[in-house]
């Protein structure tokens, strides 16, 4: 969206010391969730908002944990609470709890009821680690399984091996998001997923109805397709986290903490935006 002289203030950050750095409005939604001191062993030293600005920045601009600015804790310390958050499923409570007040802020039931199922290949690294090759898209590394509310909030993700088809990887997110988000009845999807065998995998677990959106046949070139270009942008939102540009992780949990933090930076700034 283009700024205006009406919204720029809305979305100027020149006077944060990152553009990633939360505001006080984004930490104030951030806070709460945000691990307690240990009454046990030393007490805490680092700044939690300080320790989150320096996952943001990790998250913003992909650089690797040593080179983090000395302005930030140390590194050591960011990753000893990057991996509380990601194993103790605090991003995930964050982020559904997020996707909650965003539908509220639209207008929209707090549960949602329909979603969008689409996937990304992206290249991995020599770190190691479960890759494939995707021989559609031409690609050897993991594919990103996403599905979204019709608003476009990330609702769930699952990353596995690019060689794993969309309507074999289908399940495990869709029962995933259903998991924590059970109100919903259909999955809108493309051709990728159509066929007997998702049908029959979601029909043992009771899910939701797949939904195929085809592509006109009378379209030439690019074209927006009903439904399915929310998902499309909300890959698009996610991707301007330079982390994401590609999948630099060794475990699967790691590259799917840093999808749910790009969802939780993309949601805190609108909630703060529409609070404040």
């Amino acid at each position: 969206m283009a700024w205006t002289e009406t919204t720029r203030h809305q979305y100027e950050r020149g006077m944060d010391r990152y553009a990633s750095d939360c505001t006080d409005g984004e930490w104030g939604i951030i806070e709460p969730f945000m691990p307690s001191p240990s009454r046990l062993g030393r007490p805490r030293k680092s700044n939690l908002r300080e320790v989150w600005n320096a996952i943001q920045y990790i998250a913003t601009t992909g650089c690797q944990w040593a080179l983090l600015p000395k302005c930030f804790p140390p590194f050591t310390t960011v990753q000893y609470y990057f991996y509380q958050l990601r194993d103790s499923g605090t991003l995930d409570l964050l982020n559904e709890a997020l996707v909650y007040v965003a539908r509220r802020l639209c207008g929209r039931d707090q549960e949602p009821t329909a979603a969008i199922i689409d996937s990304q290949s992206v290249k991995t690294t020599e770190a190691g680690g479960p890759r494939g090759f995707d021989a559609g898209k031409k690609i050897k590394g993991r594919k990103r399984h996403i599905v979204t509310d019709t608003q476009g909030h990330l609702l769930t993700a699952v990353v596995h091996a690019a060689n794993i088809q969309d309507r074999d990887g289908a399940p495990d997110v869709i029962s995933l998001a259903c998991a924590s988000f059970p109100c919903i009845k259909r999955i809108f999807a493309d051709g990728g997923y159509a066929g007997e065998k998702l049908e029959e995998a979601l029909a043992k677990v009771s899910g939701p109805v797949i939904q195929i959106v085809k592509r006109p046949e009378d379209a030439k070139g690019f074209v927006l397709v009903a439904r399915r270009w929310v998902v499309e942008r909300t890959l698009a939102w996610v991707n301007r986290c330079r982390r994401l540009a590609k999948d630099w992780e060794v475990t699967i949990a790691s590259s799917e903490a840093w999808l749910i933090i790009a969802s939780i930076r993309q949601l805190s700034r609108r909630i703060a935006r529409n609070i404040n």
